[in-house]
């Protein structure tokens, strides 16, 4: 998890965690390009209409907007990849601009990962989890919960690294 340490985030990662970070933030690039449907609830959750009760409206400010804020959202998944190694376990050191981009790439893989599990404002993540390792702990969803309560801890550590700078 992430600390302060003089002027950088500094963090540890095992190979695992490589990883698992480096898929997410590809995952996050692909769904931003390759995959970009406006129609598929993630990106309607990363990319929220302004004006949802002005359709009209919502699509103009779209229009302006979309491409800018796309491009930064890759940016910072690609901050992610840029500071992992391919394989391996890895020290990270970011500096204030990147750690703030991996912090908003961080709640856009959590966002993306919260639609897919339907995870909701009431949802109790440990019993979810529980429930799940109950039914098939070999499951896909088991891992997917343990991926997205990880990511909220790393994100957590991080966002209090930041704090602890004084910003």
């Amino acid at each position: 998890m992430f600390r302060r340490h003089a002027d950088t985030c500094v963090a540890r990662f095992a190979a695992d965690e490589v990883s698992v970070l480096r898929q997410v933030a590809t995952e996050v690039i692909g769904l931003l390009t390759d995959g970009f449907d406006r129609d598929d609830p993630v990106v309607e959750r990363l990319f929220p209409d302004v004006y949802g009760d002005d359709p009209t409206q919502a699509a103009e400010f779209r229009r302006y907007t979309e491409g800018d804020l796309k491009t930064a959202k890759i940016d910072q998944a690609g901050a992610i990849l840029a500071a992992l190694p391919a394989t391996g376990g890895a020290v990270v050191r970011l500096d204030e601009e990147a750690a703030e981009a991996w912090l908003r790439a961080l709640n856009d893989v959590r966002l993306a990962l919260g639609i897919r599990l339907d995870v909701r404002d009431d949802t109790d993540l440990l019993e979810e989890l529980d429930d799940a390792v109950m039914h098939d702990p070999t499951s896909a969803r088991v891992r997917q919960l343990t991926m997205y309560q990880y990511l909220g801890v790393l994100q957590e550590s991080l966002l209090d690294a930041i704090i602890a700078s004084g910003r």
